[in-house]
């Protein structure tokens, strides 16, 4: 039987050959994409597809499907069948299920885009965009075409995915004349031989509004990025960019900042008392009503006249409860819980994550399954899990956990209202490939994030833990006191996936709750009981502003308020830090002066096409596109009226903000007198005389003046003094010989080498740019810290330095690295000034 003739791209024009289309590509002339409003049959592939006859489905699925002449009219061809996939590794993995009969070959992601040197859409003509073939890649092309010329039948399989559509049409378009009636695209969920089987018993055309929605997001990137950037270049400094989506997530980091500025902290108190029942057991309970009223204190004079009341008292138990509490499991991970929960417990950043997660989703070297991909496709906003999955899990929770721990029926999540729907949860592709067995065939990263996929897979489909929480009221004169204890009657789901089920942390970790102290050993308390008062303990406190994002909460904030994708979460926080308008410090993303900048310039002429809702809305209606409800280019015009407004507006008021950007200083210009002012530069803020380009005279801000020589410092070129200059990565010494000496050195800290004794700790940057503490001898001496140190002796074992520690619970504190002994910050101060003195 022939396979049947279906169209999965546009026709070309009939006026332009084969040959013409591939001249153009490698001279990097535009090919103009489809237009929306006259799209072929093909821009309806689910229809086409629907009235076409279906393709012959294999008899058994342990076989891919052997390869069949087309009855369309072409020659007969007997090659390969021939799939296109992104990456080799994936090509590797995919090309060990289908057997000699099939050749795979990687196409590198995208093999088309638009132009770098100019904006590449028509905005007179419907914002039709000029693809050209990526530079580097017409090696790669050529040999696809070769391929293809041979092949029976052409599988087009990249990501299932807006990208992977947009990639599987581009090269659909690429390949040309001849190949349109052999085209199928195949969608892999899970690149397992089931999974790759099951594929091939279902070929598609190309889904036409999947392209179109994702041609949609290219055309609206384009337009802010190619006109807004050049606009920061004239005002603020050249080499700035800005993007539709990065843009609102700097404006959350940038509101966010102002309002911890604007923050006024309040002082609150708070009272515990130290308590023992008579057979002398101990425990801590914290005063909650006086008289009947919620108790509050909001200075030192009324938390020591409270105190000196209740030591007075007599303490006796007026009431105990205990309460059963369930602790559900978790759903499966969607892409933005699997980037927040690894920087969370893995501190991994949502671009490493996914990283990693591509490269179990693409296949691993397992031993004697060879090349198996070990999850589900990593780019998702459902929870929803495939049947035979379910069945799967809850055998093995069964058989490994026993049956009290599976409940009756399979749990069922429910997805957001937005999401799409269109892929499984994250889950481990079978929960039989345990991280135990799989650990020694994948690196550290690989096992960890697999670790947490496949425990939060599994903990989902189990029993819930109960809690046992007992609640004592204790009464002493006016005031109600109130303890509690908690513990642990079944760990349900936490034996798959740990959770903290009890909150352990210290009394005072949390100051901004008064709620009563939870304790894991509350003792046997009864209705009536004398208690014996050991102490009171009345607390300052201070309320805190509301903490900095972190890329966890960052990707949790975008998702709640509807702004991007699955697949664009790690690319608008990577893009941000890129671009140096974000900082990430020991976890916490801050904006730079650059980046608050940037923000109330585009926040005073853009506010309404950078705001979150209208951003909100401008992905709702790219979803609708995908659904095949709107017209892409509809949706582009809608963006880009109120846009092109706001870009002729600033523009015409370009002169006064620039203007009002440069703050003037009180340092005269050595050359001419005028008062110079602050501008931006590639290495951050500098002084400009305002007369340039007059006058060209700079100078560093204030407090990093050139001139301070470091005595104590020579450059290592010429022997000449240092001077303390400021760069891209902040400061660092230079040789006062510059430019004719461009000799450098790392800026120490004035903290001596705690190993060798005789260099001094500086700051470095990784590769990656990510800065930790080493030697100065280096390589010398290999001694170096992530954290920052600082000089002072751990009072423990008298090891020369500490380092600065944070952690939400514990806050700052210092930690020995040697014998990892922790010291409370006002401690150390204590210990310092004792020092000192």
């Amino acid at each position: 039987m022939g396979s049947p003739s279906i169209r999965a791209h546009p026709r070309p024009r009939t006026d332009v050959t084969e040959r013409k289309k591939e001249t153009k590509a490698k001279a990097g002339k535009k090919v103009r994409a489809p237009a929306a409003a006259k799209a072929p049959a093909a821009t309806k592939a689910p229809a086409a597809a629907a009235r076409a006859p279906k393709a012959p489905a294999p008899k058994r699925v342990s076989k891919a499907p052997r390869a069949e002449a087309p009855e369309n009219g072409q020659p007969t061809r007997r090659g390969k069948n021939l799939v296109i996939v992104e990456s080799p590794a994936k090509a590797r993995t995919i090309g060990k299920y289908l057997g000699p009969g099939f050749e795979v070959r990687a196409s590198n992601g995208h093999v088309r885009d638009l132009p770098k040197s100019k904006l590449g859409v028509d905005i007179e003509h419907g914002f039709q965009p000029s693809y050209i073939l990526i530079k580097g890649k017409a090696k790669i092309v050529k040999e696809l075409k070769q391929s293809a010329r041979q092949a029976t039948i052409i599988y087009l399989a990249p990501d299932p995915d807006r990208e992977g559509e947009a990639i599987a049409w581009h090269l659909a378009e690429t390949l040309g004349n001849g190949s349109e009636g052999r085209i199928r695209r195949l969608a892999f969920y899970e690149i397992t031989k089931r999974g790759v089987l099951s594929a091939l018993e279902a070929p598609r055309s190309i889904d036409m509004n999947k392209v179109h929605a994702q041609q949609a997001r290219r055309v609206l990137d384009r337009l802010v990025g190619y006109q807004v950037s050049p606009f920061l270049w004239k005002t603020v400094r050249y080499g700035l960019s800005a993007g539709r989506v990065q843009s609102v997530a700097l404006r959350l980091i940038c509101e966010r900042e102002d309002e911890i500025r604007a923050f006024q902290p309040r002082e609150y108190w708070t009272i515990d008392a130290d308590l023992a029942t008579p057979k002398d057991e101990r425990f801590r309970a914290r005063v909650q009503k006086k008289a009947g009223e919620k108790f509050t204190l909001e200075n030192e004079a009324q938390a020591k006249a409270a105190a000196a009341e209740l030591e007075k008292e007599s303490f006796r138990v007026t009431g105990v409860r205990t309460q059963e509490k369930k602790r559900n499991p978790l759903p499966p991970f969607i892409t933005s819980t699997l980037q927040q929960e690894s920087f969370q417990r893995l501190g991994f950043s949502a671009k490493k994550t996914m990283v990693v997660a591509q490269q179990l989703y693409e296949g691993m070297d397992v031993g004697t399954e060879g090349a198996t991909g070990l999850i589900t496709y990593m780019r998702t906003d459902s929870t929803r899990t495939s049947p035979e999955a379910l069945a799967e899990v809850r055998d093995f929770i069964t058989a490994t956990f026993g049956p009290h721990y599976l409940p009756a029926e399979q749990r069922i999540f429910r997805s957001r209202e937005t999401s799409q729907d269109a892929h499984e949860a994250i889950r481990p592709t079978s929960v039989a490939r345990t991280p135990a067995s799989m650990k020694h065939h994948l690196d550290h990263d690989q096992y960890r994030v697999y670790e947490l996929i496949w425990q939060r897979f599994v903990g989902s489909q189990m029993n819930p833990a109960l809690v046992l929480t007992t609640t004592a009221d204790i009464t002493a004169g006016a005031y109600l006191l109130r303890a509690s204890g908690s513990r642990i009657k079944f760990d349900g789901f936490t034996r798959a996936y740990s959770s903290t089920l009890i909150d352990t942390r210290a009394q005072g970790a949390a100051p901004n709750d008064s709620g009563a102290p939870e304790t894991m050993n509350l003792p046997a308390l009864h209705e009536g009981d004398s208690l014996k008062q050991l102490g009171i303990l009345p607390e300052q406190h201070f309320t805190t502003p509301p903490p900095h994002y972190t890329e966890a909460s960052l990707v949790k904030t975008l998702e709640e308020k509807g702004i991007g994708r699955p697949s664009t979460y790690a690319t608008i926080v990577g893009t941000i830090l890129t671009r140096d308008y974000v900082l990430r410090d020991r976890g916490k993303l801050t904006p730079t002066e650059l980046g608050m900048t940037v923000w109330k310039l585009l926040a005073k002429m853009f506010g309404d096409v950078f705001e979150v809702e209208f951003t909100a809305k401008m992905e709702h209606e790219l979803d609708r596109v995908e659904n095949g409800k709107d017209a892409w280019d509809r949706v582009v015009a809608d963006f880009y009226a109120p846009f092109q407004k706001d870009l002729t507006a600033a523009e015409s008021q370009r002169e006064s903000l620039k203007a009002s950007l440069a703050e003037e200083s009180d340092r005269e210009c050595p050359q001419c007198g005028s008062k110079m002012v602050k501008r931006y530069g590639r290495n951050g803020p500098f002084l400009a005389c305002p007369r340039y380009p007059e006058c060209k005279t700079t100078m560093p801000l204030e407090g990093e003046a050139e001139s301070e020589a470091v005595p104590t410092q020579l450059c290592p070129v010429c022997e000449s003094a240092m001077r303390v200059r400021s760069g891209r990565f902040g400061k660092f010494l230079a040789c006062s010989r510059y430019p004719e000496c461009k000799g450098t050195r790392p800026l120490g800290l004035g903290i001596p080498c705690p190993e060798c004794g005789t260099g001094e700790l500086v700051e470095r940057r990784t590769r990656r740019g990510k800065s930790f503490f080493g030697c100065s001898r280096y390589p010398e001496c290999t001694f170096a810290v992530w954290d920052r140190p600082m000089k002072q002796p751990c009072p423990s074992c008298a090891y020369p330095i500490l380092v600065e520690k944070r952690t939400k619970t514990k806050g700052d504190y210092l930690q020995c690295p040697k014998c990892k002994a922790r010291v409370d910050a006002e401690a150390s101060e204590a210990v310092s000034g004792t020092l000192d003195r």
